[in-house]
């Protein structure tokens, strides 16, 4: 014999307000506790539940309790998964895949991020700030590459970044701006 589907936990109506579920035989899980990492539970009443129709879809408890439980940030979560799911959230995701993703396979496979090289945490930033540090460098040398192609001069775009940095770092000292 196949055992009984449970009810999921979606079919359980959650009242944020009153910190409380509904279940789908319209009774109500109150809220019990919530454990060391963060999840609430939700209870059903045993004496309800033993004359309930529902009882063999909902629970293989000896006692006839359903406890349900709920995570401190689940309304969080709901929101960005909510968000994910809409049109925009999909067409970001998808674009996901030719941005970030694309720049964490870079440095597993190019630069050595599969494993660290160095122990201990101060190591470990290192070896990801150089990381960053070089994929940025190649970052920028593409795109000064693509501008060169295009008729642009590299060399002013650069020189004049270095002028205006002059620039910042020459203002008056009566002005009230701090120098870098």
């Amino acid at each position: 014999m196949e055992p009984a589907h449970l009810f999921a936990k979606w079919k359980f109506t959650c009242d944020t307000k009153n910190n409380y579920y509904v279940c789908p035989g319209e009774h109500r899980l109150n809220y019990r506790t919530t454990d060391r990492k963060g999840y609430r539970q939700y209870a059903s009443d045993p004496e309800y539940c033993k004359q309930c129709p529902m009882l063999a879809q909902c629970t293989h408890s000896r006692n006839h309790r359903k406890v349900l439980t709920r995570h401190i940030w689940e309304n969080s979560k709901e929101w960005v998964r909510a968000n994910r799911l809409s049109r925009d959230g999909k067409q970001l995701y998808r674009k996901r895949k030719e941005t970030i993703e694309r720049s964490f396979e870079d440095a597993k496979e190019l630069h050595g991020f599969r494993h660290c090289r160095l122990r201990g945490l101060a190591n470990v930033k290192e070896q990801a700030l150089m990381t960053a540090a070089v994929q940025n460098m190649k970052k920028m040398a593409i795109h000064l590459d693509r501008l060169e192609k295009r008729g642009g001069s590299p060399l002013f775009l650069v020189l004049s970044t270095v002028q205006m940095k002059k620039r910042e770092t020459q203002c008056p000292k009566d002005t009230g701006f701090s120098t870098i």
